[in-house]
C-alpha cells in the first residue's frame, strides 16, 4: 500500500531514494568495519577488536531504522551488496594492511563522506516537506559524526 502521509509520491520516491543511497552506504562502512574488527593485528589488537565491534554494533541499528524508514515512507528498501556496490559512493576495503591505524583512517574518511552526504541531502529532503525524514537524517548526522569523532580520536 501507498502511504498516505501529506506528502506527494514523486517527493516520497525521491526521499525514499537518497535514504537507499544511505543504506548502501551504511552497508558498506559496516562491512568495511567487520573486516576491521575480524583482520586487524597489531599491539593493541584487543582494545581495537572491542572498539571495531561497538562501531559495527551501532552501525547495525542505524541500517535497521534507515531500511525502517524507507518503508514508512511505502518504498522498500535495498538488500543486496550488488545494489549496495551500485548505489553506494563508498568504495569497498581498500587498506591491504592490517594495523589498526590503517583501517581507522579508512573508516574515517568513510564516516566523513557519509556526512558530507547527508548534509548534501538535507535540502532536499527538506524541500520535499518531509520533516520527518530530514529530522531523522539530522539524528542518522550526529551518529556519524560521533562514530567519526572516535576514529580521529584513534589516529591522531
Amino acid at each position: 500500500m501507498k502511504a498516505k502521509i501529506g506528502i506527494k509520491e514523486a517527493d516520497l520516491a525521491k526521499v525514499s531514494a537518497i535514504l537507499n543511497n544511505l543504506l548502501a552506504d551504511e552497508s558498506v562502512v559496516y562491512q568495511k568495519t567487520r573486516n576491521a574488527h575480524w583482520n586487524v593485528e597489531g599491539p593493541e589488537f584487543h582494545a581495537a577488536h572491542l572498539f571495531l565491534e561497538s562501531q559495527y554494533d551501532q552501525l547495525a541499528e542505524i541500517i535497521d531504522e534507515v531500511a525502517e524508514r524507507i518503508r514508512q515512507l511505502g518504498h522498500y528498501a535495498v538488500g543486496s551488496y550488488a545494489k549496495y556496490l551500485e548505489l553506494t559512493h563508498l568504495t569497498e576495503t581498500k587498506y591491504e594492511h592490517t594495523d589498526s591505524k590503517g583501517f581507522f583512517k579508512e573508516l574515517l574518511s568513510d564516516h566523513e563522506s557519509i556526512i558530507m552526504s547527508i548534509r548534501g541531502n538535507l535540502d532536499a529532503v527538506e524541500k520535499a516537506g518531509d520533516q520527518a525524514t530530514e529530522d531523522f537524517l539530522v539524528g542518522v548526522l550526529a551518529q556519524h559524526e560521533k562514530l567519526a569523532w572516535m576514529l580521529r580520536a584513534h589516529v591522531s
